[in-house]
């Protein structure tokens, strides 16, 4: 069952859906310790935009891409970090930055590329799938909770 099932045409109503997207993770991290949300779509789909957009409304204003960081930190309601698993090779390499550390923490985690290790996100966290629609003047963006299809 998705929560949400939009299509958006701009970055604008990107950033428009992530308030939308930020009011079912702040019910979850009310009742939760960890939430823990996977971002996924090709290459250019506006993750990114959307992990900037939902960060903001839990007020982190300067929210980029951790592509050669793995991990960005940010102080905002809750703490937030938002990975990019693209460049790690395995689970070893999650291991490395303390991956398991961050799941027990009180926070909110905004994985990118999710895809490429399944085996490392929990089992209930929200999953948010963009695909390109009409070529490249829109996106359907997917939300829900569970398994990852």
């Amino acid at each position: 069952m998705y929560l949400i099932d939009r299509k958006v045409a701009s970055p604008d109503e990107m950033r428009r859906l992530a308030c939308e997207i930020a009011e079912h993770l702040r019910e979850a991290l009310e009742a939760e310790k960890t939430v823990t949300v996977c971002l996924n779509g090709e290459m250019g789909v506006g993750k990114t935009t959307l992990a900037a957009g939902v960060s903001a409304e839990f007020g982190v204003l300067r929210a980029k891409s951790p592509t050669y960081t793995v991990v960005n930190e940010y102080r905002g309601e809750v703490p937030i970090f938002h990975f990019d698993f693209y460049r790690l090779a395995d689970e070893d390499d999650l291991a490395s930055i303390g991956f398991d550390d961050y799941l027990s923490r009180h926070a909110l985690l905004l994985i990118e590329w999710s895809e490429l290790l399944p085996s490392a996100i929990p089992p209930d966290a929200f999953y948010i799938r963009i695909e390109r629609t009409d070529g490249d003047t829109g996106r359907r963006v997917l939300l829900w909770r569970g398994e990852s299809l």
